[in-house]
């Protein structure tokens, strides 16, 4: 299938993880790909790997919890490529993340989290929707999570602020032909839920989902690609849920 062909998609947080796996499937349906990441230098060598398989991609350097940052990086992408159809919002601070509680996590690290984990998704979209619409419109998909349902301190409460933003947003673009949908992952095995989550505690994670064992960034390509795709031309405003059923709602 090459569903992306001609179309031009920008994926936050795609030097490694979900991210990347998320590039590389546009990559390999035909989309220029903007590999967006802090991290530049696996961010370069993600690009370069799709390059290397006879995709189209470049890196660019973007810090989503700044606004300025993401203007810039809609702009370059236009320059590129001309024009954006899609974006991924993926970015965010989640392998190294401090785990405390909303009680007594300290407060400026509280703001720098919820800056990228919620906000960087709202500067991303602000920063694309103009060159999406002059498009003809186009689609995004946020990353949330089925933390957003379960306890899980500050990370839970920025997924519940993606699914609420997701929803208002839903309607602020529909007149634009813009789609935004979210993903929402349960546990999924990769280098940063390895650094994050107490091996035991995925283990008890695992034991309580009905398909028992941890999901792949493979496992998500699907939806995502479906959400941005034509395929999903009516859905808007979605949550869905891609957790082995995790969350039953």
């Amino acid at each position: 299938m090459a569903r992306f062909t001609g179309r031009t998609a920008i994926v936050t947080g795609a030097a490694q993880g979900i991210g990347a796996a998320y590039a590389t499937a546009l990559a390999a349906e035909g989309a220029n790909v903007v590999v967006a990441d802090l991290n530049a230098e696996r961010g370069a060598e993600v690009a370069a790997g799709i390059v290397a398989d006879g995709g189209t991609a470049v890196f660019r350097h973007v810090d989503v919890a700044d606004p300025e940052s993401a203007v810039a990086l809609a702009e370059s992408a236009v320059a590129e490529f001309g024009a954006i159809d899609h974006l991924v919002n993926n970015a965010a601070i989640y392998g190294e993340m401090k785990l405390d509680l909303l009680l007594t996590v300290p407060w400026d690290y509280y703001k720098k989290f919820m800056s990228v984990n919620l906000d960087g998704a709202l500067n991303m979209t602000r920063a694309v929707w103009k060159p999406m619409m002059a498009a003809g419109g186009g689609s995004i998909v946020n990353q949330s999570s089925t933390a957003a349902w379960l306890y899980s301190g500050f990370y839970g409460l920025a997924k519940v602020g993606i699914n609420g933003l997701t929803q208002q947003l839903a309607t602020e673009l529909g007149g634009s032909k813009i789609r935004i949908n979210a993903i929402a992952p349960g546990p999924i095995d990769t280098e940063a839920t390895q650094t994050v989550t107490p091996g035991n505690l995925v283990k008890d994670m695992v034991s309580r989902i009905p398909i028992k064992r941890m999901g792949t960034p493979e496992d998500l390509v699907g939806a995502c690609l479906y959400l941005l795709s034509d395929e999903a031309s009516w859905v808007t405003g979605q949550i869905l849920n891609v957790d082995g059923g995790q969350i039953i709602r």
